[in-house]
């Protein structure tokens, strides 16, 4: 079950507080300005900047 836009809505990065987006698989939020990766794990988003990835 993708991530409802609502809650997508009022997520942010919790690095830069910027805006982020869900990647084309659907299975993670993506933070352009920081280039960070969150997963999301049993349709909740892991929001912890320890278990972002880096997409440079």
């Amino acid at each position: 079950m993708p991530i409802h836009k609502d809650l997508l809505d009022i997520l942010a990065c919790p690095k830069c507080k910027g805006e982020i987006t869900l990647n084309q698989e659907e299975n993670g939020l993506i933070c352009e300005q920081c280039r960070l990766f969150y997963p999301i794990k049993d349709d909740i988003p892991v929001m912890l900047i320890d278990e972002a990835v880096d997409i440079s």
